[in-house]
């Protein structure tokens, strides 16, 4: 039924693209699970039953993937055989290491404020949507694969501070 050696977007019989429409993501992801359910095969001799475990596995594995813009970007850079999030691919470039360090500035100063952590909230939004338009360009476009795994750890940065803003208004 499933190829195990299909790509995730091969799988869903999308284009390998960064930018994925994620409403015929989900519609496939729910005919795929519908039809490979364990609970399908629960019934049918346990070979089968075993390997419907596995699509399944495999099939909601590829859907976190892709449902995902930041797992999606590293996943189609490992595809071109780039891993954008390596322990030793840590090179930024200097004026976004000087970014992080006034953003988690901003961050330490703003606890117990809302308003200020509204606007660091906002202005990481910005910045997050912004990495994610260089990404698609820069995956789908242009194939600028080192550029886009810059971009990506970039990402991954902004993400992590996004969820320390989310855990200080929580605090409040």
């Amino acid at each position: 039924m499933i190829d195990f050696s299909q790509n995730h977007l091969d799988l869903f019989g999308l284009p390998a693209r960064f930018d994925v429409d994620v409403a015929t993501l989900e519609e496939r992801y729910r005919t795929l699970q519908s039809a490979i359910h364990p609970d399908r095969h629960a019934t049918a001799p346990e070979t089968q039953r075993r390997l419907a475990a596995q699509w399944a596995g495999q099939v909601n594995e590829a859907y976190r993937v892709l449902k995902s813009p930041l797992e999606r970007g590293r996943y189609l850079l490992s595809l071109q055989g780039v891993d954008a999030l390596a322990p030793t691919q840590t090179s930024m470039p200097a004026e976004f290491l000087m970014q992080q360090m006034e953003w988690r500035e901003e961050l330490a100063e703003a606890r117990g404020d809302y308003a200020a952590l509204s606007r660091l909230e906002q202005a990481l939004q910005r910045e997050h949507h912004g990495l994610l338009n260089a990404l698609s360009c820069q995956l789908d476009e242009l194939g600028h694969y080192e550029v886009a795994a810059e971009t990506l750890r970039k990402l991954k940065f902004i993400a992590r501070l996004e969820e320390e803003v989310s855990e200080a208004f929580e605090a409040l």
